[in-house]
């Protein structure tokens, strides 16, 4: 059901179905709505992150709450006709020169266009603690959070060889960093001498969870009993491209190079190899921040509005020189 807005795009049909309701799908959305287009946005209301206690690192609203950002941006969205439904899409598929847009409730929704802005899961180490303080005292990204927890004890939860890239980035916002060897590799006796030398601690052994005390983050526990006392916890998330609505389509999720987790390939312009669908932001570029998946949103929506243009054009043409050839004049 349209919950939010009634405006042009209440047809069954829309130019453009935008999927998803963060950064990278309200940035297409607004771009497409200002060049006249129908655009029927599709939120699963499940923002990446809402865990987070402000949005960091975007110029101009540094440290707005993420929800509030969000409504900023779905109203900015509203203004220029977009209609924005809640709803999970379950499945995408073709029918003719149309999209079909399957929701969780039944409903089907078609458009010339589909651009996808889904983002992706997380999927945090399975150790006690971890998922309860997410996004407070237990992060990922230096870039989003290494202000917060700049000069604190920062321990570093390793699970791959991208943990060690995490400890030296860190190291940056504090000058106390322990690296817990925990399920990863053996460090080698370059990488020690490297950490060593930035002063970074190498603590051996498994981590078993974390010390929580009084909702406040204590330390890393080790499998032996052992306390590390720890002020903010990093840990590597496994990040996975949330499109598995697209297999209709044949569009599956590859490994990323950076052995970070799984996203959807596109091209420089951001299209899939299905002509008509586009992907922005996390989906695609799993280490995108919120300033660059809007930015990716701004630069699909205008390749999409490109090419509906150049349909049109043909169509306007084919139409022409029908009646130019026939002596009649186009309607």
């Amino acid at each position: 059901m349209d919950t939010t807005n009634t405006g042009k795009t209440g047809t069954a049909e829309s130019d453009v179905i935008v999927i998803g309701g963060g950064a990278a799908g309200l940035s297409a959305a607004l771009l497409l709505g200002r060049a006249r287009r129908s655009v029927l946005l599709i939120d699963g209301g499940e923002p990446r992150n809402a865990p987070a206690e402000g949005v960091h690192g975007l110029l101009g609203h540094d440290g707005v709450p993420p929800g509030e950002f969000l409504a900023r941006g779905r109203s900015e969205v509203q203004e220029y006709g977009a209609v924005i439904v809640p709803g999970r899409v379950t499945a995408v598929s073709r029918e003719g020169n149309r999209f079909a847009v399957v929701t969780d409730d039944g409903s089907t929704r078609r458009s010339r266009r589909v651009v996808v802005a889904t983002g992706l899961v997380d999927r945090l180490p399975d150790l006690p603690g971890v998922r309860e303080r997410w996004g407070r005292d237990v992060v990922h990204c230096p870039y989003c959070h290494g202000w917060e927890v700049r000069d604190r004890a920062v321990g570093v939860v390793a699970t791959g060889p991208m943990s060690l890239h995490q400890a030296n980035l860190f190291r940056q916002w504090t000058p106390d960093v322990t690296v817990f060897s925990h399920t990863a590799a053996p460090l080698g006796a370059e990488q020690v001498e490297e950490l060593t030398a930035r002063g970074i601690r190498i603590v051996d052994g498994p981590v078993v969870g974390l010390e929580i005390v009084d909702d406040r983050l204590q330390g890393v526990r080790l499998a032996d009993g052992t306390v590390v006392a720890q002020e903010a916890v990093a840990v590597a998330t496994r990040m996975e491209a949330r499109v598995d609505f697209l297999e209709p389509l044949g569009l599956r999720p590859v490994e990323h190079p950076s052995g970070m987790g799984t996203h959807l390939p596109v091209d420089p312009q951001g299209q899939t190899t299905v002509a008509g669908v586009w992907v922005a932001g996390n989906a695609t570029d799993p280490s995108a921040q919120v300033i660059d998946s809007a930015a990716a949103g701004a630069a699909v929506a205008r390749f999409v509005n490109a090419d509906l243009v150049g349909e049109e054009t043909a169509a306007a043409l084919a139409h022409h020189r029908e009646h130019s050839a026939a002596g009649t004049v186009p309607a």
